[in-house]
């Protein structure tokens, strides 16, 4: 295995609630959100679940985008799946850039506690 890099987030969720509070839950989502990522934002009900599901994708791919470098990808390139209790399958981290294919493995892992979320990504044999 090949580190190709490691990237960390660290979020401070009233920062985005206030971002939310400017621009919109909806505009964001659009901006930051993959098709899949999108589908099941759509179907979250309450305000919390929203602050968490964009918080989590936001640090998840801030710290992706450390772990890549020099590669750039775009918001809607990644994208973060959660762990499945029904199926026990950890999260994924997946990237499909829009200009090519890229070869490599992404590493995540994500916590979240009160106020704060922090990401972690590997980025394992990136071509």
């Amino acid at each position: 295995m090949t580190i190709h890099g490691i990237g960390v987030d660290l979020l401070h969720v009233p920062r985005m609630a206030a971002l939310v509070r400017r621009r919109g839950a909806g505009r964001i989502a659009s901006r930051i959100l993959s098709s899949t990522e999108r589908s099941a934002f759509c179907r979250l009900w309450s305000d919390e679940e929203t602050m968490r599901f964009l918080g989590v994708r936001w640090a998840v791919k801030e710290a992706a985008y450390k772990a890549l470098y020099p590669l750039r990808p775009t918001w809607k390139d990644l994208t973060y799946t959660t762990f499945d209790p029904q199926t026990e399958s950890k999260p994924t981290l997946a990237f499909h850039p829009t200009g090519g294919i890229v070869s490599g493995q992404l590493h995540v892992s994500v916590s979240h506690d009160g106020e704060y979320i922090i990401a972690h990504v590997v980025a394992e044999n990136m071509a």
